[in-house]
């Protein structure tokens, strides 16, 4: 993997939802988005080369002591047609009130190949972090409303 170092995987970024925030006792959505070539040409071992990566899973350390391993990058509650708060794959629930520092890490393995040669695996896999993400988890209240505040939305409550 060490020689791989000119080579770079894909970006991945870390993405929440709600955006900046979490309700404690709720599920928070995380996931990755990956951005970049995923095969890219230059030298290895002082020779032309190929090396082209595959993502192989993704870690997240929600910064409250628990950490995720998953092997995929999750996706926002939309793209995977689900209600607000819903429970995902990458989704975590704080526990207490607090300022947390969210890291993801994603894992990536390698393969190389000289000119038109057959592709050959790299040993081991490379973990690459992505970053921090700050949130901030509070506690919520709900309110009785008189009507629901969709048709109603200057009601009382609302």
């Amino acid at each position: 993997m060490t020689d791989l170092v000119d080579f770079a995987p894909p970006t991945a970024t870390a993405q929440m939802e709600p955006n900046g925030w979490a309700v404690v006792g709720l599920p928070a959505n995380f996931y990755a988005t990956l951005e970049g070539p995923w095969e890219q040409s230059g030298t290895l071992l002082g020779q032309p080369a190929s090396v082209r990566f595959a993502v192989t899973g993704f870690t997240w350390d929600y910064g409250d002591g628990a950490r995720a391993t998953v092997a995929v990058a999750g996706s926002s509650w939309r793209e995977a047609s689900l209600p607000e708060f819903s429970v995902t794959e990458t989704s975590h629930e704080y526990a207490s009130a607090g300022d947390y520092r969210v890291a993801l890490t994603a894992h990536y393995a390698a393969e190389y190949r000289y000119g038109g040669d057959a592709w050959l695996p790299v040993a081991g896999i490379l973990p690459v972090d992505s970053g921090v993400l700050p949130l901030s988890a509070g506690t919520a209240q709900t309110v009785l409303v008189e009507r629901e505040c969709t048709q109603h939305p200057r009601g009382p409550g609302c």
